[in-house]
């Protein structure tokens, strides 16, 4: 029999990365790397641990991604969100691992009109998306095995996010202002964590890892399906969430609400690869956003 394959985990203390530590129980040895195990900021040490561990697989939900002061903190959104992949990617193809990497939508200007796709140019508007595209380049230029998945509008019930800001703001104000003309399409965290335990699981369980990563390496979009707007979003929290006690949501254009930060006007991604790759539909994302405030 093979041993039970290590999986360790970046970032548990996150959205994403709590809700993997629970998806992926099952797989394998889960470690959880929070920072009293895992200071990120410590490339060094980054490298110590995953040399120690020896783990089969590295899921790295760990990211700097506070959009806006990222403008200014360009050192440390560069640190984490380019970094700290690369070392992780560099000690995965030195010792045979395989990479789980999340990036974002934000690597694209948004100027599209349909979907991207995984081929489409890539032209960040903000250093956000900047880093996080370095790290992507980063990550590819070791040849581990590797997947990168783009996600959007990421969500949940705990941590810094639009659901939990649109729930404070709700009980307090009874008219919100939201922005209506940026599109994308938003993304639960444990929609995320499930899909990449599914992912996870058809890896692990391969006769032949090797040839299974060889042919899936790569980056895929990784969002739930269908899309909105920031003010449509808001609406179905709302809706969900509050019924007739729900305050008025004013639409706004971006413009009327400016921040550091350039958005893309349109996040769109589609899926088509991923499907094809892994067998996965995300669901849409209106379906997780009940489950999700039902929980």
């Amino acid at each position: 029999m093979n041993p039970e394959p290590t999986i360790l985990v970046t970032g548990v203390n996150g959205q994403v990365g709590f809700e993997l530590l629970r998806s992926l129980q099952g797989l394998g040895r889960v470690v959880a790397c929070d920072r009293s195990v895992l200071d990120l900021s410590d490339l060094e040490r980054v490298r110590t641990v995953v040399r120690e561990l020896k783990p089969s697989l590295i899921v790295n939900p760990a990211a700097y991604t506070a959009v806006d002061k990222a403008e200014t903190d360009i050192a440390a959104a560069r640190r984490l969100n380019a970094d700290v992949p690369r070392v992780l990617a560099e000690e995965a193809a030195a010792s045979g691992a395989a990479l789980i990497h999340y990036s974002t939508d934000y690597v694209f200007d948004g100027t599209k009109d349909g979907a991207y796709v995984e081929t489409d140019a890539t032209n960040p508007q903000n250093v956000y998306g900047l880093t996080k595209l370095e790290g992507e380049q980063a990550i590819a230029a070791t040849g581990c095995a590797h997947l990168i998945l783009r996600t959007s509008w990421v969500y949940g019930r705990r941590g810094k996010n639009f659901l939990l800001t649109m729930l404070k703001l709700g009980s307090e104000r009874p008219e919100l202002r939201v922005v209506a003309d940026q599109i994308g399409a938003p993304t639960w965290s444990k929609t995320i964590a499930t899909a990449t335990a599914h992912i996870a699981a058809q890896a692990l369980s391969a006769d032949d890892r090797t040839q299974w990563w060889a042919r899936r390496s790569g980056v895929y979009h990784f969002t739930s399906a269908g899309a909105t707007s920031w003010h449509g979003f808001a609406e179905a929290i709302f809706a969900n969430a509050m019924g007739e006690r729900a305050p008025k949501v004013v639409p706004i254009p971006a413009s009327d609400y400016p921040v550091p930060a350039m958005r893309p006007a349109n996040s769109r991604l589609s899926h088509d690869k991923l499907t094809e790759a892994f067998g996965l539909r995300l669901p849409d994302w209106a379906d997780a956003l009940k489950l999700c405030l039902s929980e």
